[in-house]
């Protein structure tokens, strides 16, 4: 009660750790491969990468056609890149393995992008507990990404400057806490719900 917070987006114009650096922003959440060693990490959950596309997506329609070279060659949609340079997660690991994705349309709003799905044959290729918020909401499914990933991890960042804070330690113990029951709310009750090998 009482607390005013400010969220930032991540964004090429944004330069997080300085503004952690300064003081000016308390914590920052991510899912980076390698975040930055300078700062403080505290993990919150990890998540299964699976693909939400519409429902009329040929990847709901015959997933056992749903193979990696199909997924390639798909036309994708991405998040906008935050810093110049700077690939996310999915792409930084499909790099890694010698892959790279057809992105068609890059997106500065991630929550708009399940619009983009339920009218499209587009694929976004994220975690699990983003894609179950719209499954009931919207057209669209969530099909398993015929591409191998390690589990997404987010987490979040301080630097030392606010690492003994009273303050900033009991808003990091909140988002930990909203954070890891979310994952638990979520998370199990779609894979209790989903049978092997169908799109939910």
């Amino acid at each position: 009660p009482g607390v005013r917070v400010d969220l930032h987006g991540l964004s090429s114009d944004f330069d997080y750790r300085r503004s952690l650096a300064r003081g000016e922003v308390d914590l920052v959440v991510g899912n980076w491969l390698e975040p930055p060693g300078e700062l403080h990490l505290g993990r919150l959950f990890t998540d299964e990468i699976v693909c939400l596309v519409g429902e009329g997506h040929p990847a709901v329609r015959n997933p056992r056609g749903w193979t990696e070279a199909r997924y390639l060659a798909a036309e994708h949609v991405a998040p906008s890149d935050f810093a110049p340079g700077m690939r996310g997660v999915i792409d930084e690991h499909l790099a890694g393995v010698g892959h790279a994705r057809r992105i068609a349309v890059r997106s500065p709003h991630f929550g708009l992008i399940p619009l983009m799905l339920a009218r499209t044959h587009l694929v976004l290729t994220t975690g699990r507990l983003f894609c179950s918020r719209y499954v009931d909401a919207l057209p669209v499914r969530i099909v398993r990404c015929p591409v191998t990933f390690p589990p997404l991890t987010y987490y979040q960042l301080w630097h030392d400057v606010t690492h003994t804070s009273a303050a900033a330690r009991w808003l990091r113990d909140q988002v930990r806490d909203v954070a890891r029951t979310l994952a638990s709310q979520v998370l199990p009750a779609r894979a209790a719900r989903r049978p092997a090998g169908t799109a939910t």
